[in-house]
């Protein structure tokens, strides 16, 4: 990939506009495995397209990433992987030896993580709880996310009924209310609102002997830092009024939503938005398929609607937004929230998903077929379709990376525009609705590799629609630069060659 943030090239399908490259972000794990083609060919000739390839040390290094924060902020606590972004057994397992723990937000997850070497004490119970989750979560020791008074009741009830030991809970608040202009944060279907905080206590003075209040949090879908700080600043008082009815909580857990970075240059990123905007609006010709504006309209020559992508180029995000939001003054005690923490004497618990699984993992697809289509762009059909790499369910703007069977003849090194086809026999089926630019041709028999979607890209929409095959998961790993291994993603453990642990 170029380092190049300006774009090359001069006409192609049909068009005399340089291409709009969206080049991505490549860690230098991901990039030296890119650059090993041979190996990726031979991986995909054995398993088959689409494949998914893991990289299970470059977790390891994320959660080192989110470490540091904690340790400049002088902060305790624990960080828990959002299971529910990938479900890697190789991701997991090496998770096992980083001292981060793991977020289940099901009996399967919670099952996986037990399964992988976690103890129930590294494990917290997120999201919807059936009775058997719930029971599981209990005997294992795990941490209990309670939603709202009923859960606790259940909670209670079972370590009761069953002579369970105390069970641990963290309460998740919602519709926190920031000072000034009085406005609530968005509407979330998870956790109470802070203004019915009194029920939850009431609930928690009953069922003292079976619950032990940890403390509280919130799960915020947004990317506001001034939102989530909002949030953490109403936690904070949350705590004192556990301290007043007469609990010790020791905890407050700021959830996820980090982000990634995606994209490489943010030059690229401004430019194919503000071109965007003019396909829109007419001033050039289209950019997606069907006209599709990813959220915009023009409406008798107005633009109307709001772009609904993700910020695929952010100057701060993973262990940088955490750093950011805890050195973000608290909205009504003006002071930076991590020393608010650090002077209440208070673990912090994060629960990153998409930003620990950043880098680690790639989608490799085979090209089918390529042909022209009537505009003049060629039409590429690939060994997968959108479920397999989900780029366009979470409004994520990326190029592959074009991976050659054979060294292209010089004459075929002109950019060219394509649209990306799926594998299934529907309309809909499109890899993304925006048109690609590549920096030539494809063939069939080459791969693309979409990079960087291990994070809920890979196989949380994967489905076996038409009896396609969902990919598989390999996971690759490499000593110092010696040659790439692999295994299957369930083989993996986290040992070297001798059997030795890896650390």
């Amino acid at each position: 990939m170029s380092n190049d943030p300006s774009q090359g090239g001069t006409s192609h399908g049909g068009t005399s506009s340089p291409p709009l490259y969206l080049e991505p972000r490549l860690a230098p794990r991901t990039a030296a495995l890119l650059e090993s083609p041979a190996f990726l060919h031979t991986l995909v000739d054995a398993l088959g397209s689409p494949l998914n390839v893991i990289l299970p040390d470059q977790i390891a290094d994320n959660v080192r990433g989110f470490q540091r924060v904690f340790a400049r902020h002088r902060l305790a606590g624990r960080i828990f992987f959002a299971h529910k972004a990938n479900r890697s057994s190789a991701l997991v397992r090496r998770l096992t030896t980083t001292g981060a723990a793991l977020d289940a937000a099901s009996l399967a997850e919670l099952q996986h993580a037990l399964g992988s070497g976690f103890a129930g004490a590294d494990l917290m119970a997120t999201g919807p709880k059936d009775p058997e989750f719930l029971w599981l979560a209990a005997r294992a020791g795990a941490l209990v996310n309670a939603d709202g008074p009923g859960e606790l009741e259940r909670a209670a009830a079972l370590v009761r009924g069953r002579g369970l030991p105390r069970l641990r809970v963290l309460l998740r608040l919602s519709g926190f209310e920031a000072p000034g202009a009085r406005r609530l944060s968005r509407r979330s279907r998870f956790g109470t609102s802070v203004k019915s905080l009194h029920h939850l206590l009431d609930v928690l003075d009953r069922r003292r002997a079976e619950l032990d209040p940890v403390g509280v949090g919130y799960h915020l879908d947004t990317t506001s830092v001034e939102e989530k700080a909002a949030a953490l600043e109403g936690c904070l008082h949350a705590m004192e009024e556990l301290r007043v009815r007469g609990f010790t909580p020791r905890a407050v857990d700021v959830g996820g939503g980090f982000g990634v970075g995606y994209l490489a240059h943010a030059a690229q990123w401004e430019r194919y938005t503000t071109e965007l905007t003019r396909a829109v609006m007419g001033a050039r010709p289209p950019l997606t398929w069907g006209g599709h504006g990813y959220g915009l309209r023009a409406e008798n020559g107005t633009l109307r609607g709001a772009l609904g992508l993700y910020p695929a180029h952010r100057p701060a995000a993973g262990p940088g937004y955490l750093d950011e939001l805890l050195s973000h003054p608290a909205p009504g005690l003006g002071r930076p929230l991590g020393t608010l923490l650090l002077e209440g004497l208070y673990d912090l618990y994060a629960e990153p998903g998409r930003a620990l699984a950043d880098q680690c993992g790639l989608t490799l697809g085979r090209v089918l077929e390529v042909r022209p289509s009537d505009t003049g762009e060629q039409l590429v059909r690939l060994a997968l379709n959108a479920g397999d790499v989900s780029l366009e369910d979470h409004g994520v703007l990326v190029d592959p990376v074009l991976l050659a069977r054979d060294p292209a003849p010089p004459a075929a090194a002109a950019p060219v525009a394509v649209h990306l086809m799926g594998n299934l026999c529907l309309e809909s089926d499109l890899i993304t609705r925006r048109m690609v630019f590549l920096p030539r041709p494809p063939r069939p028999g080459d791969l693309l590799a979409f990079a960087n979607t291990a994070g809920y890209c890979m196989d949380f929409g994967a489905t076996r629609a038409q009896g396609q095959a969902i990919a598989r998961k390999v996971a690759v790993h490499r000593e110092g630069e010696g040659a790439w291994q692999w295994c299957l993603d369930e083989q993996y453990w986290p040992l070297t060659r001798t059997g030795e642990a890896q650390g």
